[in-house]
C-alpha cells in the first residue's frame, strides 16, 4: 500500500511562511498559521513554505512555479494538483493535535471527520498527554526496559484501562502510585494465523497484537500489507517456522494458513 503522502507536523513558531492572496480562503489560512505561531508574511528569504490563494489560475500557476524555482514547497488553495502539500482539518486538544487529510481530494470529508472526532474526544486529552510528559522519570525508574514500558502504557491506555484517553478522568500519579513499580523483563510470544491476506480481516486481537509487538516474526507468505499493521519501530524478522528461542519482550508471529 502506497500513501499519497506523509503526514508531518512541523513546528513553526516564528519561522517565516510565505501567504499570497486575498480574500476568504487566504484570511482562512492566515488564522491557521497564525495559531501555528509562524511570522506570516508577503515575501521573505528564509521562507521554506508558501500558501497561493489566487483567484486567477494563471497567476496562481504562474506563482507557484516561481516559488517552487526559489526550493520552497508550495500549497495551492483548490488546487490539489499544484500542491506539494496540503493542509489538514485539525483537532485542537493542544499539545495533542488530530489531524485529518485527503490530499485535497475531498476538504468537506475532512472537515466532517474533524465535526465528528470534536465530539469524542474529551477536553482534557491534552492534560492527560502532559502528564505523561512529565512523568516520564518514574516511568522510566518503573519500567527501564522501552519494551516494557511500551506495554505498560499500552495496557493503561487501552479502552477501559486505568489512563483510557476517553474515559473518565484518567490520572497518570494515580496508576503509578497504585501500580507495583518493580518489574521484570520477560519474554512473550503470541501467534497470529490468518486466513486471508486482506489487512481489513484483521480481528480485533490480531490488530492489537501487531501493534503491541516488539518484533514481528513470520513466514515468507505473509503479505506486507498485514505487516504494516504493526509499528514502523518493531523489526520484521523473516522465518521458516515458529521461532523457540525468544529475544526479551513481546515477539508476534504470523503465518498464513490454507
Amino acid at each position: 500500500m502506497t500513501w499519497h503522502s506523509l503526514p508531518l507536523l512541523v513546528r513553526l513558531r516564528d519561522r517565516p511562511v510565505i501567504l499570497l492572496g486575498d480574500g476568504e480562503a487566504a484570511d482562512a489560512k492566515r488564522r491557521l498559521l497564525e495559531r501555528s505561531g509562524a511570522q506570516v508574511v508577503a515575501d521573505h528569504p528564509d521562507a521554506r513554505l508558501a500558501i497561493v490563494a489566487l483567484e486567477d489560475k494563471g497567476e496562481e500557476v504562474a506563482a507557484v512555479a516561481a516559488l517552487r524555482a526559489r526550493g520552497l514547497l508550495v500549497n495551492a488553495v483548490d488546487r490539489p494538483a499544484l500542491c506539494d502539500f496540503t493542509l489538514p482539518a485539525i483537532v485542537d486538544r493542544d499539545p495533542v493535535l488530530v489531524a485529518i487529510g485527503t490530499g485535497g481530494v475531498s476538504a468537506g470529508l475532512a472537515a466532517a471527520l474533524r465535526q465528528r472526532l470534536e465530539g469524542l474526544l474529551p477536553a482534557g486529552l491534552g492534560a492527560l498527554a502532559d502528564d505523561l510528559f512529565a512523568a516520564r522519570p518514574l516511568l522510566r525508574e518503573a519500567w527501564p526496559d522501552g519494551g516494557e514500558r511500551r506495554r505498560a502504557l499500552s495496557a493503561a491506555l487501552r479502552p477501559g484501562g486505568d489512563l483510557d484517553p476517553l474515559g473518565p478522568d484518567p490520572d497518570v500519579r494515580s496508576w503509578l502510585a497504585a501500580g507495583d513499580l518493580r518489574r521484570r523483563t520477560n519474554s512473550e510470544l503470541l501467534v497470529i494465523r490468518l486466513a486471508s491476506p486482506d489487512p481489513d480481516d484483521l480481528t480485533l486481537r490480531q490488530a492489537r497484537r501487531l501493534a503491541n509487538a516488539d518484533r514481528v516474526v513470520h513466514m515468507p507468505d505473509v503479505p506486507s500489507a498485514i505487516l504494516d499493521r504493526a509499528r514502523a519501530d518493531a523489526p520484521r524478522i523473516v522465518m521458516p517456522q515458529r521461532p523457540v528461542d525468544l529475544e526479551p519482550g513481546l515477539s508476534v508471529w504470523v503465518e498464513m494458513v490454507p
